[in-house]
């Protein structure tokens, strides 16, 4: 263990950047989003992980979480882990608590790649060369021109052959409209590109069931969260009286939550955050479990936190390229990806680790903390 580098220092820094415009989904409203940077440090290597939650987190990974890291091998980042896990018992895991150690686990292994001076994806072994992405945003509060203008961003000058909408408006409240926005929504991107909708919740068993079908005609092949994920067993009930598939997972914070919602049968394609479940080491085991039953997993929202691990895995369905996240990584990082075709090719241009690096002259305007 003397041979090998020890973590000397966890540091944090909350940055919060405003939307370009109003936003909201079937059950939630924002006008801007927090991201909570993490960095650890061996000798003179950096790396950084980052969540996307309150700046609370901040102070979970400083008080909760850095002690327990540091000192410790910056190769043993399952051990790292597993301590702290431990070291939050009383404190509670799901949450702000899973999401803290989500950032410090990505760092850890950020930090890994770059003391072995590899892309993160080769340190993990790659399954794939390129991560087929997929354009998301088209929130409710978007009029019809600019969810028209944001999916030909995508469609036409990025050419991203999938694209995903928000519907389930004001708790469900909104059906025609939703329907109308779908029909536009696939006038707009023609018959070839996948669309995709997430309801975010926001509907009721009832509803959900009754909208699939119109949902199926306009060709919508994704139908995310049409009830809220703490219920599996209506996602499973859903998924059997629907050709759409079904899908949800991102608020899986631990691991047997995913255990859970794959034993219920409730998706079709299991959705996993690795800046909430856990970080790197848990959305590995969890795309291993969706794997044993044959399901495939997508990674949720925060694009350059995922890609270099949803390349190293064979059940890999997509990523999302997520509207706010896109923008918040572009401002803060340099080194991120382009998904020009429809996908991006994390580690082909030899950068160690996630490849990233924070811009801290763009990113000042935006720390809060």
């Amino acid at each position: 263990m003397s041979d090998q580098p020890a973590v000397e220092s966890v540091d944090t820094a909350v940055y919060t950047v405003p939307t370009d415009a109003p936003e909201a989904d079937g059950t939630l409203a924002w006008d801007s989003t927090t991201l909570v940077l993490v960095t650890v440090r061996a000798g003179t290597t950096t790396g950084l992980g980052y969540t996307y939650a309150p700046a609370a987190t901040a102070h979970v990974v400083r008080t909760l979480l850095a002690g327990t890291v540091t000192g410790r091998s910056a190769h043993d980042v399952p051990r790292a882990h597993e301590l702290m896990c431990r070291a939050v018992r009383n404190a509670g895991l799901p949450g702000v608590v899973a999401q803290a150690i989500s950032a410090v686990d990505i760092a850890l292994w950020d930090l890994k790649a770059r003391l072995l001076g590899l892309p993160l994806v080769h340190l993990l072994g790659a399954a794939r060369d390129d991560v087929p992405v997929y354009g998301s945003g088209g929130f409710t509060t978007y009029d019809t021109a600019r969810q028209e203008r944001q999916l030909r961003g995508w469609t036409e000058e990025q050419g991203i052959p999938r694209v995903k909408i928000k519907i389930g408006e004001s708790r469900g409240t909104r059906e025609d409209r939703d329907l109308e926005r779908v029909a536009r929504a696939r006038a707009t991107v023609g018959d070839t590109a996948e669309l995709y909708v997430d309801a975010n919740g926001g509907y009721t068993a009832g509803q959900a069931l009754r909208l699939a079908d119109p949902l199926a005609d306009h060709g919508v092949t994704w139908f995310e969260e049409p009830v809220s994920s703490d219920h599996p067993a209506t996602l499973a009930d859903i998924r059997r009286r629907t050709t759409v598939d079904v899908t949800a997972g991102e608020y899986g914070y631990t691991l047997p939550y995913f255990e859970h919602m794959l034993a219920a049968g409730a998706v079709d394609c299991l959705q996993a955050d690795v800046t909430r479940c856990g970080g790197i080491t848990v959305w590995l085991r969890a795309a291993a479990l969706a794997q044993a039953r044959g399901i495939d997993v997508s990674g949720h929202c925060a694009p350059h936190a995922h890609a270099h691990v949803a390349a190293a895995v064979p059940n890999l369905r997509h990523l999302e390229w997520f509207h706010d996240h896109v923008r918040i990584e572009r401002l803060l990082f340099d080194g991120v990806l382009d998904p020009g075709g429809g996908s991006i090719a994390p580690g082909a241009d030899g950068a160690p680790g996630l490849g990233l690096t924070l811009a801290e002259e763009r990113a000042a305007p935006y720390r809060v903390e």
